[in-house]
C-alpha cells in the first residue's frame, strides 16, 4: 500500500511531468525550426536553422538526463518507471530525428528541397502540439483519459498523411529528378521528416499504454 507509514520517509517524487513538459516544449521549438529550415531560400539559412536545431537537441538530452537521473532515485513514481523512460526517450528521438533532417540539409547542400518537404515538417510541427497537449494533461489522467487519448489518435492520423505525402514524393521524384546524387540528397532528407512523424506517433501509442494501465 501507498499510504503507509514507512512511505512517509521515502524519497518525494521529483518534478516528472514539468521535466516531460519542458521536454515537449523543446520539441514543438524544433518543429518550428525545421519548418523553417526546409523553407529556407538559401544554404546559409538552412545552416543558420541547423544550428538552432541542434541547440534544441543538446537541450533535450540534457532534461532525458535529469528524468534518467530522477528514475535512479526515486522509490515511489507517477507511472511505471519503464513507461517513463520509454516516453521521455521517444520524444528525445523525435527530436533527434529533426536534427538530423537538419544536418543531412546542411551537410548536402541540396540544389533544392522538395515542396512536399513542407508538408512533412508542418504535419510533423502538428505533432509536437499534440504530444504536448497530451503531456500537459498526464498528471490528471483519470480525468481526462478520453481527452488524451482523442491527441493520440491525431498523432496517428498526421502520421499516415505524412506517409501519403511520403510515397507521392518517391513516385514522383524518380520520374523527375535525372541527378542520381540530388536524388539520394533528397531521399534522405525526406525520411528523416518521415521517420519523425512515425516516432511521434509512437510517443501516443506509450501514452495510451500509460492510459490503459492507469486511467
Amino acid at each position: 500500500m501507498r499510504n503507509t507509514f514507512f512511505n512517509r520517509f521515502l524519497p518525494k517524487e521529483p518534478k516528472f511531468f514539468p521535466l516531460l513538459k519542458e521536454m515537449t516544449e523543446i520539441l514543438l521549438v524544433a518543429s518550428d525550426l525545421i519548418v523553417r529550415c526546409v523553407q529556407s531560400k538559401d544554404h546559409e539559412s538552412a545552416v543558420h536553422y541547423f544550428k538552432l536545431i541542434k541547440e534544441q537537441e543538446r537541450k533535450a538530452d540534457g532534461v532525458s538526463t535529469k528524468i534518467f537521473d530522477a528514475l535512479n532515485v526515486t522509490f515511489i513514481t507517477p507511472f511505471d518507471r519503464e513507461d517513463i523512460h520509454h516516453l521521455a526517450s521517444r520524444l528525445d528521438d523525435v527530436i533527434d530525428n529533426i536534427n538530423s533532417c537538419a544536418k543531412r540539409i546542411a551537410l548536402y547542400h541540396p540544389k533544392y528541397i522538395p515542396d512536399k518537404a513542407v508538408e512533412l515538417a508542418n504535419y510533423l510541427k502538428d505533432s509536437a502540439v499534440y504530444i504536448g497537449k497530451a503531456v500537459d494533461e498526464l498528471d490528471v489522467l483519470k480525468k481526462n483519459a478520453k481527452k488524451i487519448t482523442e491527441y493520440c489518435n491525431e498523432l496517428h492520423n498526421l502520421e499516415n498523411k505524412a506517409d501519403d505525402v511520403y510515397d507521392q514524393f518517391l513516385s514522383e521524384v524518380f520520374e523527375k529528378e535525372p541527378d542520381g546524387i540530388e536524388l539520394t540528397k533528397m531521399k534522405e532528407i525526406m525520411y528523416e521528416l518521415e521517420k519523425a512523424t512515425d516516432t511521434a506517433e509512437h510517443v501516443g501509442k506509450i501514452i495510451k499504454t500509460i492510459i490503459v494501465k492507469y486511467a
